[in-house]
């Protein structure tokens, strides 16, 4: 039997997931405030937790206080047809460096790599290379993603390729890790593909925390918190 802890909040879609699993090898535990909801993840009684419908500013907040020792982001997991992959930084904070980016594609690369699956790593800047020139921002954007990719051939035996500004070529390649620009770039094409055009998402794998903690939006469907319970479920069995 695995407890997951999951939030309620204004959205009552999470409910009717809930009463829509079947598995008898789940107890949930209901959380209503960000507080009960933090003291869950701390809890190492309970098997793993999901936002629910909860805001999540502040729980993301207190864990990188309570954990400042731990680099600490989110990755939304996308599966839709034959696409599946990580996209990460999804948080408006995350992802804000260039050490920042190289610290996520080596965790997504060993989390996806520990599943049996090969990493392929897409990262992204706020133009195409032939862009260069345009603005100073874009200018940065190219820069950093060029030395990004050098990094992490340096630093691991990924396969991974820069596709400056085309994710439509990164997914056509079936890459399994898209690395963004920022949590800013990321949080717009997670709502774009998922609350906009309903690819399929299972919620946001939070890294740096030993516990399980599913992150999901405020105004995700029935079936998407369906999925995030499948989630956390399959990853507490690990």
């Amino acid at each position: 039997m695995k407890t997951i802890a999951i939030g309620i909040g204004e959205n009552k879609n999470v409910l009717n997931a809930i009463k829509s699993i079947e598995n008898e090898n789940i107890n949930f535990k209901l959380v209503h405030d960000d507080e009960d909801l933090i003291n869950a993840i701390l809890n190492p009684d309970i098997d793993a937790v999901i936002r629910g419908s909860l805001k999540a500013s502040k729980v993301m907040k207190n864990l990188k206080e309570k954990f400042k020792d731990k680099f600490i982001f989110r990755a939304t997991y996308i599966i839709d047809n034959n696409k599946e992959f990580l996209l990460t930084p999804v948080g408006i904070d995350e992802g804000d460096s260039l050490e920042n980016k190289l610290n996520i594609a080596i965790e997504c690369g060993n989390f996806l790599t520990k599943q049996g699956k090969i990493p392929k790593i897409a990262i992204l800047a706020d133009g195409r290379k032939g862009d260069y020139g345009r603005s100073i921002r874009i200018n940065e954007s190219i820069e950093e993603s060029e030395k990004l990719k050098e990094l992490i051939d340096k630093k691991t035996k990924f396969d991974v390729k820069n596709y400056y500004i085309l994710i439509e070529q990164a997914l056509k390649d079936k890459c399994n890790i898209i690395i963004a620009p920022d949590g800013i770039f990321g949080n717009v094409l997670f709502r774009s593909l998922v609350l906009i055009n309903s690819w399929p998402s299972y919620g946001a794998i939070t890294f740096g925390l030993s516990q399980i903690y599913i992150d999901t939006s405020r105004d995700q469907s029935i079936e998407g918190y369906i999925r995030s319970i499948d989630l956390a479920y399959n990853l507490s069995n690990i």
